[in-house]
């Protein structure tokens, strides 16, 4: 056995007899995210490299703390990549973070997340145990799919050590459309835009300095992405002078976000056809409609969860204002009596002894 994957299972399995918590961590690029983890830091960074890659076949098998940066350059190098735009935050982050977050980037409403592309994970749980499930093809699972259970599980039900993931040849074209428009109106166009065969990748519309703008990002074949510019209207960017602002919209690093002073940053996920919203001030909307970061001070919180909650959504406590102190409680919405059942009971399957990032996900989890 790996010598480093060896150092970890003893740890884990010392850890487990005492019940000493592990606070699992890979690049620290999502240490913000969730709630502060209790317990001893358990590094992935020695679990690096990639175990498999055949172009033809779409299918990577790569360990947990492989560089997500070095996994897309491989992908790269090939024509290919992950498209639901993993954010990296910082420089460090990880594939087992990615899994572990389950966070997707500005794609994520036309190509699926993060959890549609794995195919199957080796897991170490609390008992220092070793387990494989899925596999490196699509229909490999009878039964629960515990492989996609374990995106954004934020590594409360173990470590992932190892990840097979489907990838796909890069789009052929794209191009970028800038619209003025308020936000009502960019929701009731992206709305009307998606009844139609158009190539639509991602969306970001933002009310900057006053200047409302809807930005709209195509990606397909060449004669899809020429001949929806030409009916949609819209001024096309030029793709080199925009590409850099798409990865800051990934990694909430444009003007908006990084303005937000001593502010919490807010996702609200709601339905791509929920309408203009009753928050603080105006959000950044994604996913054509489906992700809205909101600006807040920390007393609009409920204001906040209400607006989400009345269209069927939720709101996640995504970057604590500074104003809080080290621990924000009650980050991601609270869950119901039978999903919360259903989490613990999965926790101790997994993890009897609670050491694995005990408190990430909730204060008492």
């Amino acid at each position: 056995m790996d010598p480093a994957l060896q150092h970890i299972i003893d740890r884990v399995q010392a850890a487990a007899a005492d019940s000493t918590p592990l606070r699992i961590r890979g690049g620290g690029s999502k240490d913000f995210y969730g709630e502060p983890a209790a317990g001893a830091l358990l590094e992935t960074a020695s679990l690096n490299g990639i175990t498999s890659y055949e172009p033809t076949e779409l299918v990577v098998t790569v360990k947990a703390g492989t560089p997500l940066a070095e996994l897309e350059a491989l992908l790269a190098a090939s024509g290919q990549c992950l498209p639901f735009e993993p954010p990296h935050f910082a420089g460090g982050a990880t594939v087992g973070g990615m899994v572990a977050a389950g966070l997707s980037g500005p794609a994520r409403a036309s190509v699926g997340a993060v959890r549609d592309y794995v195919l199957g994970v080796t897991l170490l749980n609390g008992k220092g145990e070793l387990l494989t499930f899925g596999g490196q093809v699509m229909k490999n699972v009878a039964g629960y799919d515990v492989s996609r259970l374990l995106v954004g599980a934020l590594g409360t039900l173990g470590l992932i050590v190892e990840v097979s993931l489907k990838v796909v040849p890069m789009a052929p074209a794209e191009a970028t459309l800038k619209f003025a428009m308020s936000q009502s109106q960019a929701l009731k166009q992206l709305n009307a835009w998606g009844a139609h065969p158009l190539p639509l990748n991602a969306s970001c519309w933002v009310d900057d300095a006053g200047a409302a703008t809807l930005y709209l990002r195509l990606r397909g074949a060449v004669a899809a992405v020429e001949a929806a510019c030409k009916t949609m209207g819209g001024d096309r960017l030029d793709n080199a002078a925009v590409a850099p602002d798409w990865t800051l919209c990934r990694d909430q690093k444009l003007p908006w976000f990084v303005e937000r002073g001593d502010r919490d940053l807010w996702r609200l996920s709601v339905p791509q056809t929920a309408p203009v919203l009753d928050l603080p001030e105006q959000p950044l909307v994604e996913w054509h409609g489906a992700e809205r970061w909101v600006r807040a001070a920390p007393e609009d919180g409920q204001r906040i969860r209400a607006a989400a909650g009345a269209v069927g959504g939720s709101a996640t406590l995504f970057i604590a204002s500074p104003a809080r102190g080290i621990r924000a409680n009650g980050r991601f919405n609270a869950l119901k009596p039978p999903l919360d059942r259903i989490h613990r009971q999965l926790k101790r399957e997994f993890d009897p002894a609670g050491i694995f990032n005990r408190g990430r996900m909730y204060p008492d989890f």
